[in-house]
């Protein structure tokens, strides 16, 4: 059996796949995977900061193949896979981290907000990976899958009902995953991030009473106070990838949901509605 272990302090001759490149934690991991020696295949819907990822890429001497790709749709994610076959071969490490978030409760989330969150948070990652697994399978050489969860994807959110049940999904794709691959020598991580400093705040639509605005300035400000970048976030990934952990807590806040949620889990709860409650 092939090792799933990938040397993440140089990726030289190795091709990473990142879905959502265009910003925020795919945009950072692109960039340090080119400074450690890989070549890029990277898609997002926004084509205007691809553009500018792969600028960042091309100035560091590194090749990149870009794409717009919309995640919800597997034939965009198998035509991207095949553009990146052609490019680079058989891709060695996949990150599928495009996702969206919706501030909402249970009674606040609409039909339409569902079929748009599963169809890209969860849908999203199972297209990436039936798009790249099998030929990494066939090719006999291991590699590497990387999945965004959250740390609502391992303690409950109620402010956030219907992308916290795309996360657990996530989480448990991830867990599976592991397993099947493993005589293949494809490792798989969930990673769970926490409070990142990224644009999410200003891109999440809000569901609910209250003032929507006051509300979104209330949880940008937390963010950019907590201040966890995304720099930060990629150089842990890679990290765990390197040690093929099979979960990635990043920030303090997730490291301990994820410890309470197996250890205490009465705690867990309480915690999470103490999160819950800083963001109203």
């Amino acid at each position: 059996m092939p090792s799933p272990r990938i040397k993440t302090s140089d990726l030289s001759g190795r091709t990473v796949v990142i879905t959502g490149a265009g910003s925020g934690i795919g945009r950072e991991l692109a960039l340090l995977s080119a400074r450690r020696g890989a070549d890029l295949a990277l898609c997002d819907l926004n084509e205007q900061g691809l553009a500018e990822t792969a600028d960042g890429i091309r100035a560091l001497g590194r090749a990149v193949l870009t794409q717009r790709v919309d995640v919800a749709r597997a034939a965009d994610m198998e035509a991207f896979a095949a553009a990146t076959h052609e490019r680079f071969g058989v891709a060695d490490l996949l990150v599928n981290n495009a996702g969206v978030g919706l501030l909402a409760g249970f009674l606040d989330t609409g039909p339409k907000d569902w079929d748009w969150l599963v169809s890209i948070n969860l849908m999203g990652v199972v297209h990436g990976c039936s798009a790249f697994l099998p030929t990494m399978i066939e090719r006999g050489r291991g590699g590497h899958v990387v999945n965004l969860s959250s740390t609502a994807g391992v303690l409950a959110n109620p402010q956030l009902s219907a992308y916290s049940t795309t996360k657990f999904a996530v989480f448990g794709l991830s867990e599976t995953l592991r397993l099947e691959m493993r005589p293949h020598g494809i490792g798989v991580t969930a990673v769970c991030p926490g409070v990142i400093n990224t644009n999410i705040t200003r891109a999440t639509p809000i569901r609910g009473g209250g003032d929507h605005d006051r509300r979104r300035e209330h949880l940008a400000a937390l963010y950019r106070k907590r201040g966890y970048t995304a720099e930060r976030v990629a150089r842990n990934v890679l990290r765990a990838v390197d040690r093929n952990k099979p979960v990635a807590p990043i920030a303090a806040e997730a490291h301990l949901s994820y410890w309470l949620s197996r250890a205490v889990p009465p705690a867990g709860r309480w915690f999470s509605a103490r999160l819950a409650a800083m963001a109203d």
